[in-house]
């Protein structure tokens, strides 16, 4: 069965990534991931098994270390993690984001994974290079053998 990776994708530099990750994952032969974009245009999806996120950073205000910060455009994917049933069967986020931003790279998907008690396992900038791809199918490979042992 396929697991699932929920993402949202603004630039499509997510997408480009997503794409990218399935298609090594499928190379590699254990797991296989079921890509589901999320969008305001997206009914609610429940996920009852175990599943990741994929977080890209969009803000608006604030330095990344004090208050005054507003996330925007991601507001959709959140809307899908605050029903219960999608926040007991989230088991990682991954956080992207462009590192010129210094304090404010992947300050979402920090913030996520305090807000629905789920681990950051990874992060890449922008639309990643093959050694993100291969990290990030990594980090998600370990933390799902993690959760089932």
């Amino acid at each position: 069965m396929p697991l699932n990776l929920l993402y949202i994708s603004i630039s499509g530099n997510t997408r480009s990534f997503i794409d990218k990750l399935t298609t090594f994952a499928d190379e590699q032969g254990q797991l296989s991931f079921e890509p589901i974009e999320v969008s305001d245009a997206s009914p609610d999806i429940i996920t009852n098994s175990p599943f990741f996120v994929f977080v890209p950073t969009y803000l608006d205000g604030g330095n990344g270390i004090g208050n005054g910060i507003i996330e925007i455009m991601t507001d959709a994917l959140r809307e899908q993690l605050e029903i219960p049933e999608n926040a007991k069967n989230l088991i990682g986020i991954i956080g992207s984001g462009n590192k010129n931003f210094n304090a404010q790279y992947i300050l979402t998907a920090r913030r996520y994974a305090v807000d629905f008690n789920a681990p950051l396992i990874a992060n890449y900038e922008l639309r990643g290079t093959q050694s993100d791809v291969e990290r990030v199918y990594q980090a998600i490979n370990q933390r799902f053998y993690e959760y089932n042992h």
